[in-house]
């Protein structure tokens, strides 16, 4: 996978943006208060139990799973690497300058966007194609060396990310469920259109 460090100003760019949007998307969800996606529970529980940002504790976690990449024999790109940085940069700048919402039509209208804001940025770190983030490398790794389906990995493992994220003190609730139903339609969206309009 040579093209993963294929790196033309425009690619990194796209991708660093996308990255950036994705943390702040994410960092979206966690300010609404209602709920985190499955690894920011983890993160926030990491958070909470030692003196990291929640950005921070983003960023080790990253780490630790691309420590796995190691066994399953897979190969990071650019795009890996600016993953694991970018987002959590992207995060802890969300979360030091918005604020929660009074209201909780205002929180949820944050846990939608911060959805649309991970799709968006999904699809362009995707199209980059400068190499999956060490989550997504670490599950397609898995499903090689076991022949599990994707889906069921994935659910697997976020569902025991999402347990000891929760039971470190990371924030279940709607967020969380509105985020498991609705990322898949949100990549695939952004994904379409970002595709029609690199055709152009």
């Amino acid at each position: 996978a040579a093209h993963r460090w294929d790196l033309s100003f425009s690619r990194v760019s796209i991708l660093i943006f996308g990255l950036f949007i994705f943390g702040v998307g994410d960092s979206l969800i966690i300010i609404s208060e209602l709920g985190n996606a499955p690894w920011s529970v983890l993160a926030q529980g990491v958070a909470t139990r030692t003196s990291m940002t929640i950005g921070s504790a983003t960023f080790i976690i990253s780490c630790l799973v691309l420590l796995l990449w190691i066994p399953l024999k897979e190969k990071p790109g650019f795009g890996t690497l600016a993953n694991i940085v970018v987002i959590a940069i992207g995060i802890d700048v969300g979360i030091a300058f918005i604020q929660t919402p009074e209201l909780f039509i205002f929180k949820l209208l944050y846990v939608f966007v911060g959805i649309g804001l991970i799709g968006i940025g999904s699809a362009l770190y995707i199209t980059c194609g400068l190499g999956p983030g060490p989550r997504d490398g670490a599950m397609t790794g898995i499903h090689f060396k076991t022949g599990i389906r994707v889906g069921r990995v994935r659910m697997g493992i976020e569902l025991v990310v999402l347990t000891i994220g929760w039971l470190m003190g990371g924030r279940v609730g709607i967020g969380t469920a509105l985020f498991a139903l609705l990322i898949g339609q949100s990549v695939a969206i952004f994904l379409g259109i970002v595709a029609r309009l690199t055709r152009k």
